[in-house]
């Protein structure tokens, strides 16, 4: 019998494992972004003055000790390093699936269930496209609220009438909303999947898992909390 002493071994870093865990812990760090920035979205209902004054706290936190704007650059990069990390785990996992399963140009192949050869599921197609329509969202909010590069509805140096006259414009909060349900989608798979992978689903199956209702209470949360201020501005209820 003859073996092979030069069989490809992939780093520990590297395995499908190490991928996994790297999957889940960016992803729960996005998610815990969200929480804060959802919070602070709400202020919104609170007045100009009190929104413009927690637009500016986050800027002067924790000087002298911090910078100007230190705790938002802290924040920043800690947040690009897990999309970076989400994204390059995503790639890497995707295309050993696609190795994995057989696919040969566009197709994968044949089965019972599908004998086109194209395997599609809930996951796979949300999750991909889902998570495009985020990533294009992200930049778009940061060119409008962020950086005010964009400016719907006027420019302003206000953070509160910045997001006031953006989202009172109709196709600026229908655009918001079709991102956050992209969002409501990728959450819902990708917390459980998250939890999952960290060790937390002792369930045989994804609907008994008690993993399921804590996915499902924590995407409402973030999604609803996301689209009450640009709905609330839009129908003149916001104060």
């Amino acid at each position: 019998m003859v073996t092979s002493s030069t069989m490809k071994r992939t780093p520990a870093t590297r395995s499908t494992v190490a991928l996994k865990y790297l999957m889940a812990v960016s992803g729960l760090i996005m998610i815990g972004y969200l929480l804060l920035h959802m919070y602070g979205n709400l202020k919104v209902f609170a007045g100009q003055e009190a929104f413009d004054e927690y637009a500016e706290h986050l800027r002067t936190f924790g000087e002298p000790i911090l910078p100007y704007e230190g705790l938002l650059w802290i924040v920043r990069v800690v947040l690009l390093a897990a999309i970076i990390a989400h994204i390059y785990a995503v790639v890497v996992l995707w295309r050993r699936n696609r190795a994995a399963a057989g696919v040969v140009g566009a197709r994968r192949y044949h089965s019972k269930q599908n004998r086109t050869g194209i395997q599609r599921s809930y996951a796979s197609f949300t999750m991909r496209w889902g998570g495009i329509v985020v990533l294009t969202f992200i930049v778009y909010h940061i060119l409008h609220l962020t950086a005010n590069v964009i400016a719907p509805g006027g420019a302003s140096d206000s953070p509160y009438e910045r997001v006031v006259n953006g989202f009172e414009i109709w196709w600026v909060v229908a655009a918001y909303t079709v991102a956050m349900l992209a969002v409501g989608f990728h959450l819902w798979h990708g917390i459980w999947s998250a939890l999952t992978t960290l060790g937390g689903n002792r369930s045989a199956n994804r609907i008994d898992s008690r993993l399921t209702g804590i996915a499902v209470v924590v995407t409402l949360v973030i999604v609803l909390g996301f689209l009450l201020p640009p709905w609330a501005i839009l129908l003149g209820l916001e104060g």
